[in-house]
């Protein structure tokens, strides 16, 4: 048998035989990545669909500014909390360097602009759409980004997918912030890249089978919401049309 297929069988084999390490490092990949999102996703949705009806000097600039973020590397956003964090830094008092603590913040900011940006342009979309009725309803900024913020409420639930697959498959920020510590820091990507290294194919390929089986999972539910979504709009307009 070659070593890759000597390699696949064994990560399978790890997999099947519930490897204690293996699921530790998965548990925890989870729940950073879970707790990041819950954080990110709780500003980064208020914060786009105020965006998406507001008008102001300088919205422009802001918006340019917010889909520029989108494409900051993530071992930047590590350099940055990194530097926050570090004991001559202005949060080194906090002691969360190279602790789960960093790693959800850094993986937070890095998520953040993703869903602000993509929330924005939800809105802002049905605001073009609907906003003139909702006005015409006497309907307030504040109350028509929460209105269409609902009616969009299932693209909005692909927008919180995305912004978590962004999450679990991110490496540079949590190496950086988290040191990729033996069982306190270390999760999915960066256990691959460390265990590749060292030349453990079979953790490294398990991981990897496991982080591709979770980001495919996370494909699959975006797919089936739209569908849903498409499938149910049509449904919707079927039935305005036999009522007019």
């Amino acid at each position: 048998m070659n070593t890759f297929a000597d390699s696949i069988a064994r990560a399978l084999g790890l997999i099947a035989g519930a490897d204690t390490m293996l699921w530790a490092i998965v548990a925890r990949s989870l729940a950073v990545s879970g707790s990041a999102c819950l954080i990110a996703c709780a500003l980064g949705l208020v914060l786009g669909a105020w965006l998406g009806v507001a008008r102001f000097a300088g919205r422009g600039a802001l918006v340019t500014l917010l889909n520029t973020a989108l494409a900051i590397p993530s071992v930047v956003v590590g350099l940055v909390v990194y530097l926050l964090l570090s004991r001559s830094g202005p949060l080194g008092a906090l002691g969360w360097l190279f602790s789960f603590q960093a790693m959800v913040l850094a993986q937070a900011l890095l998520v953040l602009p993703v869903c602000t940006a993509l929330t924005r342009q939800v809105v802002e979309d049905a605001d073009r759409a609907n906003g003139e009725q909702l006005q015409s309803l006497g309907a307030g900024r504040l109350l028509r980004s929460l209105l269409l913020a609902f009616d969009e409420r299932y693209a909005l639930l692909t927008v919180l997918l995305a912004c978590f697959g962004r999450a679990i498959s991110e490496v540079g920020a949590v190496m950086i912030v988290g040191g990729n510590i033996d069982g306190f820091t270390r999760v999915m990507t960066t256990a691959i890249a460390l265990e590749t290294s060292k030349g453990d194919l079979p953790l490294a390929l398990a991981l990897g089978l496991v982080l591709l089986a979770v980001v495919l999972g996370l494909n699959a539910l975006i797919a089936s919401v739209a569908r849903w979504r498409g499938a149910r709009s049509e449904g919707l307009g079927a039935l305005q049309g036999a009522a007019g």
